[in-house]
């Protein structure tokens, strides 16, 4: 049971076949002694030794590009969150809280449209571009829902509000 967790075979026939008995694991030669030929298994190895990088999450960019350069998905996208930022510190909050929304929505279509996005990519493709887009269409919309005036009114959501805060 124990060689089967820590990366050994699961039947006792293919370790005879390989040369080495089921109870002896530890004694079988190594990849390099049986000619390249790994021994094997569908289970996952007790210790990852490595993490693998995200799907998308190459360069965006030629390696021997500039940083900036490689990374100009994460850079646009933080840029705009920043001007976001920076507008909404200067007291033109809803236009500011927007720009941020937008900055993520841009991730969102980025992360499906590029093949390689850099550090933009964090999870799965689909992991990243549901979570970018569902938090960005709830900053802007809430942005278009924030008072005074706003822009958009949605009943439901309004109705809600007034129920929590009573």
């Amino acid at each position: 049971m124990f060689a089967e967790a820590s990366g050994g075979t699961a039947g006792g026939a293919s370790d005879a076949a390989s040369g080495g008995t089921p109870d002896d694991a530890s004694a079988a030669p190594d990849d390099a002694q049986r000619g390249g030929r790994k021994r094997g298994t569908r289970r996952f190895p007790l210790w990852t030794r490595d993490t693998a990088r995200p799907e998308g999450g190459g360069r965006a960019a030629p390696g021997d590009a500039p940083a900036p350069a490689r990374q100009w998905p994460l850079i646009s996208v933080l840029a705009l969150t920043g001007l976001g930022l920076l507008l909404t510190a200067f007291d033109v909050f809803r236009v500011g809280t927007m720009l941020v929304g937008v900055a993520l929505l841009a991730g969102a279509v980025m992360r499906w449209v590029l093949p390689g996005v850099g550090m933009l990519a964090v999870r799965s493709r689909f992991t990243d571009m549901l979570t970018y887009g569902i938090l960005g269409l709830a900053i802007v919309l809430l942005a278009m829902m924030a008072q005074p005036d706003p822009w958009l009114t949605i009943p439901f959501l309004q109705d809600t509000l007034h129920f929590t805060v009573r």
